[in-house]
């Protein structure tokens, strides 16, 4: 279980380098919680799979990416669930300038007809460099 927890994860963060939305929304349940309030500003909420793809697409689409994360820790609390708490750094470009944000992120999962998906994702940042007006969901 460990080493798919880690696989849902790493396709999760290559999902937006390679722009592949719909493997994007197989990571994840069909509502996810989601907290972003250190990057945006806005308060948690549970969203659709498909609206979580869609405003990541819309936001992240025009720029290049680079999602690099590691240092898992994963936890079964309970029966058909897990928490995976990880390091990522995100990179985004455009033609002329960049963000990128060292992060925490704490993924919950939940096991579903024998797959492992992202059930709710919670990300604090450390620190963020570079000009956040390039990502149109940073403050």
């Amino acid at each position: 279980d460990v080493l798919y927890i880690q696989q849902v994860i790493a396709k999760f963060a290559n999902s937006f380098d390679i722009k592949d939305w719909d493997g994007l929304q197989a990571c994840l349940t069909e509502s996810i919680y989601t907290d972003y309030s250190d990057l945006r500003g806005t308060p948690p909420q549970t969203v659709s799979a498909v609206d979580y793809v869609k405003s990541r697409r819309e936001s992240l689409d025009h720029l290049k990416l680079h999602h690099l994360v590691s240092n898992y820790e994963i936890d079964f609390p309970a029966t058909g669930g897990a928490t995976c708490c990880a390091s990522m750094i995100v990179w985004r470009k455009s033609e002329a300038e960049e963000f990128t944000s060292h992060c925490f992120y704490i993924f919950q999962l939940t096991q579903q007809n024998g797959e492992w998906r992202i059930s709710g994702i919670t990300q604090k940042v450390f620190w963020n460099d570079g000009k956040s007006s390039i990502h149109s969901g940073a403050k």
